[in-house]
């Protein structure tokens, strides 16, 4: 067995991973109608040698498919696609979380399908365009304010997500409550302006995020839910403000409340954004005292310390993924990363998906 603790067995909830290295969830955009398909599944399976793979972002609802050729999973026909990427990758040992993204206002009218409707927190527009096949980048579409039924409608929807992703034989869910999107879109006051009990005050701001992390854990179990965060981030319009600290202190105590399977913490210093302070991560962790994942910029050597020091207990890797399907094997051995081509990160068909050998 190998002396590194990232390559050591972790025991998460009712599964236990094959190592502390977990492939972070990132967008791919090859899921042609909203619906998995064969080349989905290879790419996963390529990497199932990962402790967790956390899946590229998911949609719970019609709603929040907001980019272009982004899955979903709120009808069977998904659902049934999924179940094949799930057993790909359980038939080679490994396991895998479906992470939930409703893009909320991060979207356009035109990449979603007929009747689905943009919804947001507050009718504040994406300060950025919007990419739509065979049109480019286009300016977002402002926002519809979800009105309580709306809201609780989209709650449901979270559970009902949380229930289907069972279905189709996922380990357990992450809720994506990061990176400016549906959830984030709550908890941020750059894009929730509301003065009613889902705004203003940190308890009304995080009151979505809690609301839609119960539902799915009466749905499915606390050992199969969790969330991701992202403190201090600025992806998609989002901003700090006076609160911030105290926000994700308390929303962190509050979840430590339900037994997730984990908190999972993404920092994008390592990509030019501000950087996390050490010691929001060391309140989060502290208020949770669960399963803490890391996430944002690290190699074999940074995820061993960060380990080793106690501050996480798994270790996300993004990019790295992407060109290293093998990447386990060259963690171990301390080898060479293949570098991705960024050029097809988000573009449709195998080339820069399932075509590295590294």
């Amino acid at each position: 067995m190998s002396q590194l603790l990232l390559l050591q067995p972790y025991r998460l909830g009712r599964i236990t991973l094959c190592s502390r290295v977990v492939m972070a969830p990132m967008t791919r955009n090859r899921a042609l109608g909203n619906v998995p398909n064969e080349l989905l599944t290879s790419y996963y399976d390529q990497r199932a040698s990962a402790g967790l793979i956390i899946s590229e972002g998911i949609s719970p609802s019609p709603n929040g498919l907001g980019a272009a050729r982004i899955p979903g999973i709120f009808n069977q026909a998904q659902v049934a696609a999924w179940r094949q990427v799930t057993d790909a990758v359980h038939a080679k040992g490994g396991h895998m979380f479906a992470q939930f993204m409703h893009t909320g206002r991060v979207s356009h009218q035109n990449n979603l399908p007929a009747g689905a409707t943009v919804l947001a927190p507050s009718a504040i527009a994406l300060p950025a365009d919007v990419y739509v096949d065979g049109q480019g980048n286009l300016p977002p579409t402002l926002p519809t304010a979800m009105n309580e039924a709306q809201i609780e409608a989209t709650l449901e929807e979270y559970a009902q997500a949380a229930a289907n992703a069972v279905e189709a034989g996922f380990d357990g869910v992450e809720l994506h409550g990061a990176n400016g999107y549906l959830i984030d879109q709550f908890l941020n006051a750059a894009s929730n302006v509301r003065t009613d009990r889902w705004g203003g005050s940190v308890e009304n701001r995080i009151r979505f995020a809690l609301e839609a992390v119960k539902r799915s854990v009466a749905r499915i179990g606390a050992d199969r839910v969790a969330i991701r965060l992202s403190p201090y981030g600025v992806f998609n319009g989002m901003n700090t403000d006076a609160d911030t600290d105290a926000l994700y202190t308390t929303l962190a105590a509050e979840l430590g409340k339900l037994g997730l399977a984990y908190v999972h913490l993404a920092d994008h210093s390592s990509m030019g954004a501000p950087a996390v302070p050490a010691s929001i991560k060391a309140a989060i962790r502290k208020g949770f005292g669960g399963t803490i994942i890391l996430c944002g910029g690290f190699d074999g050597h940074s995820a061993e310390a960060e380990l080793r020091a106690g501050r996480a207990d798994l270790i996300g890797f993004g990019r790295a993924f992407i060109a290293n399907p093998n990447l386990v094997a060259k963690l171990e051995q301390d080898a060479a990363l293949v570098p991705p081509d960024f050029a097809t990160f988000y573009t449709p068909g195998p080339q820069g998906y399932t075509d590295y050998a590294g």
